[in-house]
């Protein structure tokens, strides 16, 4: 079955082309493993490329690559869309399967630095919001799945804009911990702030890339896309 997709990030508005070389760099990433499907990635930074793109896809399924949903991904993605496009996907932060590819990851990192899990504590690190609470939500319910599934002896949440901040959360931990990023992209925040947490608070334990950076990912969006477009009665995680 062929189909389109649009996978769409928020971008970077004070350089756009660093945010459309990267989605366009997973879009051909998640195209690999959807040679039935035509895939392309835009972001929101750049003024009138989402409206044209989805004018000329008119049937194209939208994939948010944001990390919860919210007025981004309720209010303005929906708004700059052509008339009839979609369905839209849940977010990517909030896909059901993440949870067990982040596990399955820091148990693969546990077996490099031979660590147990069990001895091993967590720090799952997010963005948080002044505004609202659904970023953090989203963070702490991932967080508690793959606690589940990794069972560490321990774990914590941090943000860069609510408390408990990152520094804090990062405190206190010996080396026998790993600090997992729940960011889409290595930019902005994970540049700046992750690193600046890190050395204010002494930690000595993992730090991997953002979640969204994993090698798995692609696979994983695409088979959201594959299901979503054999699927189409489907109601759940659309709006």
């Amino acid at each position: 079955m062929s189909f389109d997709a649009l996978i769409v990030s928020h971008g970077q508005p004070s350089d756009p082309d660093v945010g459309e070389a990267e989605i366009a760099a997973l879009a051909a990433a998640v195209a690999a493993h959807l040679p039935e499907a035509r895939i392309e990635g835009v972001t929101l930074a750049v003024t009138g490329r989402i409206e044209s793109l989805s004018a000329a896809r008119p049937s194209a399924l939208i994939y948010p690559m944001f990390m919860a949903d919210g007025w981004f991904t309720q209010v303005q993605l929906p708004k700059r869309l052509a008339d009839g496009v979609g369905p839209q996907l849940v977010s990517f932060g909030l896909d059901c399967t993440l949870p067990m590819l982040a596990a399955n990851w820091l148990r693969r990192v546990c077996t490099d630095r031979t660590l147990e899990p069990s001895k091993t504590d967590l720090v799952i690190a997010g963005h948080g919001s002044g505004k609202s609470r659904r970023v953090s939500e989203a963070t702490r319910a991932f967080a508690d799945r793959v606690a589940e599934d990794f069972g560490p002896r321990s774990v914590r949440c941090g943000f860069v804009e609510e408390n408990p901040s990152v520094t804090d959360a990062l405190c206190g931990l010996g080396a026998n911990a790993i600090c997992l990023p729940f960011f889409a992209a290595k930019r902005g925040h994970v540049l700046d702030d992750l690193p600046e947490a890190v050395a204010a608070s002494g930690f000595t334990g993992v730090v991997l890339d953002p979640i969204g950076l994993h090698r798995d990912v692609p696979r994983m969006i695409a088979d959201a896309l594959r299901w979503r477009a054999t699927t189409p009665d489907v109601s759940q995680g659309v709006f």
